[in-house]
């Protein structure tokens, strides 16, 4: 055998833990491993253990539309119940004994001769380094992963405890102490409140912050037991609730619009300095309104932060930033020097470094970064989030432009899913492990296809594309924000358009934008075939009345339910929003 696994997935998190459930609902494919560094899964909600660490989408639309929970205890839930939902979806699927814990990818390099990826994985506590051969390969680490390091001078003389908030050091104890926190974003504002107050409090929290956040109310309600019986047991009540959330954020896109949503923006600005003057103390008003225009960084929910600047041992110092960390503190511009035994880093993470420090080499030797310092100024790009030129058979979850500022990044990636196993179906229906449970049908190929890619050409204008849009949008009016690249003024991160749209894209993908190649002699080969599409097209209008009733589910599948013929393949793809 070439391979020694079917599809290697790196990263246990939301996102590759979505794929490989979905592989084995659809294709019943156990044939995976799983890379994870951690010794858990959940990704992100099982890193982030800081105090107070919770959602800002709502619970019963922040999960898995194949997934659906009827028990959470609230709406907004916090970080210890998502990370056991992730693990429990794991678990109920058999996921877990598929995951390599305490281990990274150095490296992959795609061999072109056997048509699979060569990946060097490093185990992290016997430092001990295999190779793994997969036919498939798949990043799951998302683009939340690395922690912003530390840039201001001096941090390597400081006497205290210094961690970002994304590591947080569980051995400080924090009451009767001085703390410094630098950054004022999602993070800070859930871990100052629970640091500031009650029995345990610091003794001084100095809260350094270089631009204002729009913040706005928060009602986080508990869900009774009637709640969750009417969610359990009520056909389609989950559903319908979880539409609901769905059709409350998505209408807020309209807004972003730099032009067109100008009025919306404009109510939204005033509810918001409303709700800080009548919050905050009245000496942060000037800075706690911003002065950018709303939804350019995304809107933070208030977790009775803004209530909490009242306390006397919390102070907001918004214009007289940090120029010097010492043995004993920090140094202002001001040449005010302030005293601290720790210094909390919530300052973000490294969105402009896509897939640090993973090399990934694709074909002819082209390394990823290679690739995007010459066809992207050094700014990852990818089609539809998802596939790069040159890299067969290798997809990226929550890749490059694939967050919104508005909806749940769940919606997002199970769309990338399931955009990914259609590419890969005619594929996937070659493996070994497939065709071990699935009586097939005559084949519909003269050859089957060994590999898939997305075109360069088509890359390029996708790009294009989201470049033009997203500079008509409010991420390009003029706030510093984590989605655009200072140098070059591209935008990795947000998609520029509907949810909705991106969901269609992924059912209706342009065919002609990918090639799938033969094993061994490397030629193209044409899938589908025309009486196919035909009734591929019939079917898949009649999807969409589906859809209309089965709203907020990105998982829909379009077609026949046949095991063999499986029509979403041969699609004929249209067009959407000029690309």
């Amino acid at each position: 055998m070439a391979f020694d696994t079917e599809v290697l997935i790196i990263g246990a998190g939301m996102s590759g833990l979505g794929l490989a459930v979905q592989m084995i609902r659809r294709f019943s494919i156990r044939n995976f491993e799983i890379v994870e560094k951690t010794e858990d899964v959940g990704g992100t909600w099982l890193a982030n253990t800081y105090p107070g660490c919770g959602c800002d989408v709502a619970s019963h639309f922040y999960s898995y539309s194949f997934a659906l929970n009827p028990r959470w205890s609230r709406k907004y839930s916090m970080r210890p119940e998502i990370q056991a939902y992730f693990r429990g979806v794991a678990e109920r699927y058999g996921v877990m004994e598929r995951v390599r814990f305490g281990s990274v990818v150095k490296r992959a390099v795609w061999d072109e001769q056997d048509q699979v990826w060569s990946v060097t994985i490093l185990d992290l506590n016997t430092k001990s380094r295999i190779v793994r051969r997969a036919k498939i390969l798949v990043s799951g680490v998302g683009s939340l992963s690395v922690p912003k390091k530390c840039e201001t001078p001096g941090a390597e003389k400081f006497r205290g405890r210094i961690f970002h908030s994304a590591e947080w050091d569980h051995g400080f104890e924090w009451k009767g102490k001085d703390v410094v926190v630098l950054g004022n974003g999602c993070s800070a504002t859930q871990f100052v409140p629970i640091m500031a107050n009650g029995p345990d409090a610091v003794k001084k929290i100095t809260q350094f912050s270089r631009q204002a956040q729009y913040l706005s109310e928060r009602d986080n309600p508990y869900y009774s037991e009637t709640f969750k019986a009417v969610m359990r047991y009520v056909p389609l009540a989950m559903r319908i609730y979880r539409a609901y959330f769905y059709l409350q954020m998505e209408r807020d896109f309209a807004g972003f619009d730099i032009e067109g949503g100008r009025s919306i923006r404009r109510d939204l600005a005033e509810e918001n300095e409303a709700y800080v003057r009548r919050m905050a103390p009245r000496k942060y008003w000037d800075f706690l309104i911003p002065k950018t225009e709303i939804g350019c960084k995304r809107k933070v929910l208030d977790t009775d932060y803004l209530s909490t600047l009242h306390n006397g041992n919390v102070e907001l110092i918004p214009d007289d930033p940090v120029e010097e960390i010492m043995e004993s503190g920090v140094r202002t511009n001001s040449g005010r020097e302030i005293a601290a035994d720790a210094i909390v880093l919530a300052i973000g993470f490294a969105t402009q470094q896509m897939l640090f420090p993973m090399e990934i080499i694709g074909r002819d030797g082209l390394s990823l970064n290679k690739y995007w310092d010459t066809a992207t100024q050094s700014v990852a790009q990818a089609y539809f989030g998802t596939c790069v030129p040159d890299f067969p058979n290798f997809f990226i979850m929550m890749g490059p432009n694939t967050v919104t500022g508005h909806l749940s990044v769940i919606y997002t990636v199970e769309c990338q899913i399931n955009f990914t196993l259609r590419l890969l179906t005619p594929i996937l229906r070659n493996l070994p492990s497939y065709r071990s449970t699935h009586v097939s049908l005559p084949s519909l190929f003269s050859s089957m296809p060994s590999t898939v890619e997305v075109k360069h050409e088509a890359a390029a204008k996708d790009s294009a594309w989201t470049q033009r849009e997203v500079k008509k949008l409010v991420w390009s009016s003029g706030c510093t924000n984590w989605a655009v690249d200072p140098k070059t003024g591209l935008n990795n991160m947000m998609y520029p358009s509907w949810q909705f749209l991106y969901w269609w894209r992924s059912v209706f993908y342009k065919k002609n934008d990918f090639v799938y190649r033969e094993k061994g002699t490397g030629r193209e080969i044409a899938v589908g075939g025309s009486w196919l599409k035909i009734l591929s097209w019939v079917v898949g209008v009649g999807a969409l009345g589906v859809a209309v009733t089965r709203w907020a589910r990105p998982d829909l599948e379009v077609g026949m339910r046949l095991r063999e013929i499986d029509p979403k393949m041969f699609l004929r793809p249209i067009s959407n929003g000029g690309m």
